[in-house]
């Protein structure tokens, strides 16, 4: 059975946790997700520890943001690492995305739109003209033309993102919460269902699945219904 087009984000409290949370869903999600916190605790070897011995892909989420020179030192430096997927902040500007694309070429940059924990008042605030929708499209746009072949934008937009970009852009969508659950610190969710019929490639989904009492069986609920509900 193919597996489900979900990240699940481990960020665990230390490697060993965020490993055995990897273990109990790479049977069901495509891909584990890598944030800041874990590879800074514990640097490169979490990509070996949370890939294992079932090679599930790796989504390094570490949203670089610094002048184009030191973006592509650091995307060369990790590359190594072979991770399928490495975060760029789009607001760094195209140079700077253009440079971690020519600096590791066998990895998917994925430019970072607009934070799913922003509102329109946040944005407003740290002088990005609004509302939200219109400041993703205007960066998905910018970042594609810069080189990069993914984006990630929260549910709200992934609709009007996919329009503008067409279909050859992987669209990755955080912000994703089955029905019920607390959309905690994020602004702007939808339901994994929804987020795929909008266009969404890959669904970032943590806390849901890694605070289960079972992450593997939560993993394997979530690609179910969504297996239900989309087309083979």
């Amino acid at each position: 059975m193919t597996p489900a087009p979900i990240a699940v984000a481990l960020d665990a409290p230390d490697l060993e946790t965020a490993a055995r949370w990897a273990g109990l869903v790479t049977p069901h999600v495509s891909t584990v997700k890598v944030g800041l916190e874990l590879y800074l605790r514990y640097g490169p070897d979490v990509i070996a520890s949370v890939r294992g011995a079932s090679g599930v892909r790796v989504f390094l989420d570490l949203k670089l943001h610094d002048i184009p020179n030191t973006v592509a030192g650091a995307a060369r430096a990790v590359s190594r690492l072979r991770p399928a997927i490495l975060t760029v902040h789009a607001a760094g500007g195209p140079k700077m995305i253009r440079a971690a694309v020519e600096a590791a070429p066998h990895t998917q940059i994925a430019s970072v739109t607009v934070l799913t924990s922003l509102g329109e008042a946040d944005l407003a605030a740290i002088g990005l003209a609004g509302p939200a929708d219109d400041a993703v499209r205007r960066l998905a746009a910018m970042s594609v033309e810069a080189g990069a072949t993914a984006l990630v934008c929260s549910p709200n937009e992934v609709a009007a993102v996919r329009a503008e970009v067409g279909p050859d852009i992987t669209l990755i969508t955080p912000g994703v919460r089955p029905a019920g659950a607390d959309a905690q610190d994020q602004a702007r969710v939808a339901t994994p269902e929804q987020a795929l019929a909008d266009g969404a490639d890959l669904l970032v989904i943590g806390r849901p699945i890694t605070a289960a009492p079972d992450p593997g069986a939560a993993a394997a609920s979530i690609a179910a219904a969504l297996r239900r509900t989309t087309p083979s």
